[in-house]
């Protein structure tokens, strides 16, 4: 993970099921591999490390964040070799890895046209980089936070020239396909979020991944009346079925690219 204060792994961990099922679709998607290590850029608490140790048994499975908490987390989770601190920004290897896995952590970043072409180059012929990214910008789940926030907090928060982190699948392609063979797509999921005991579902599901660059600028107070708002229109745009739950539409990016081989799939 990315970010200037540490990450909440027990937060995170709310939804891990709804959050593993991207990577495992990732995963099912990459191929097979040349010598060298497996890459698990910006794990987290390394939920997706198991699933990395059972796929490429034998091979040396590696966890990098920038996350002292996410960090210890995952290497309780003895699913890695090893562990690395570091921002993915100005991560390099020890040698050049077989695969980068980046499930949920790109689109914390600026700057996709460098950063994918320089993760890359980090690899050897027909090496994959496998990435998914969340596209829910447009959603009212993240579109109220962006709204609600310019409105109430002009001082710190001004989106006027803002764009999407995540840009649209065709875009990556034309990005990926010079460097090698492309393997673009989207998904939406439509996640059923469990009856809460306070708030509404989605709240909860953004509170520990959209929210937190909003609520580490808001004071308790401002922070309640945010929250307020962002509530009543959560409640409009999805409404609680009939046994407490949520229907919660998400959408995420994927690509896979197979260094080297130029063309699509």
């Amino acid at each position: 993970m990315t970010g200037n204060l540490d990450w909440n792994p027990a937060a995170y961990a709310r939804f891990a099921d709804l959050r593993l099922r991207p990577a495992l679709d990732l995963l099912g998607r990459v191929g097979a591999l040349p010598a060298g290590d497996v890459v698990d850029l910006g794990c987290g608490a390394g939920s997706v490390g198991p699933a990395l140790r059972d796929r490429f048994t034998g091979r040396t499975i590696v966890g990098v964040d920038a996350s002292p908490a996410m960090l210890a987390e995952a290497d309780r989770s003895g699913a890695y070799d090893a562990i690395r601190a570091a921002d993915i920004n100005d991560w390099v290897p020890e040698a050049a890895p077989a695969l980068i896995f980046s499930n949920a952590a790109l689109h914390w970043l600026d700057g996709h046209e460098g950063l994918v072409a320089r993760l890359a180059a980090l690899l050897p012929e027909g090496g994959v980089l496998a990435v998914q990214m969340p596209r829910q910008y447009g959603a009212p789940s993240h579109r109220f936070l962006r709204d609600f926030a310019a409105e109430m907090f002009p001082d710190r928060f001004d989106f006027s020239g803002w764009v999407p982190p995540v840009d649209a699948p065709v875009a990556y392609h034309r990005l990926l396909s010079p460097l090698g063979r492309a393997d673009v797509w989207e998904t939406d999921y439509v996640q059923r979020l469990a009856p809460v005991a306070e708030g509404h579902p989605v709240r909860r599901f953004t509170e520990s991944t959209a929210m937190r660059p909003f609520a580490e600028k808001l004071d308790a107070a401002e922070l309640r009346a945010f929250l307020a708002r962002y509530e009543a229109a959560l409640a409009a745009a999805y409404p609680v079925e009939a046994d407490g739950s949520v229907l919660f539409p998400f959408r995420r990016l994927f690509f896979v690219l197979t260094r080297g081989s130029i063309g699509s799939v």
